[in-house]
């Protein structure tokens, strides 16, 4: 099951504090060419600019250029989570290169 609201937003300093939310809920990362990371958070914005700021990263090292995001109860957020890891195949969530956000 894809992300409810399907707009890939910019992935900018600029566009993650006017358009991310700080709520709960999930996130997926990409650019171009594919799906890099789907993170769950107790606050979107705080953990997509947190994941900005990582230096030499697995997700920065794949050159993200986009953001999607859901709003979702803390209690949802795991499952929610996995699904759209299995929907989109993210190529940074193995257990080795999991990002901030997934324990947040």
């Amino acid at each position: 099951m894809p992300f409810e609201q399907f707009t890939v937003r910019s992935l900018t300093p600029v566009s993650v504090r006017t358009n991310a939310p700080s709520a709960s809920g999930v996130y997926g990362i990409c650019n171009a060419r594919e799906w890099i990371y789907v993170g769950e958070s107790d606050n979107i914005r705080a953990s997509l600019l947190a994941e900005m700021q990582q230096r030499d990263s697995a997700i920065l090292r794949r050159r993200p250029t986009g953001f999607v995001s859901e709003v979702c109860s803390p209690a949802e957020r795991g499952a929610r989570q996995l699904q759209l890891i299995d929907h989109y195949r993210p190529v940074c969530n193995g257990r080795s290169q999991m990002g901030i956000g997934a324990s947040e």
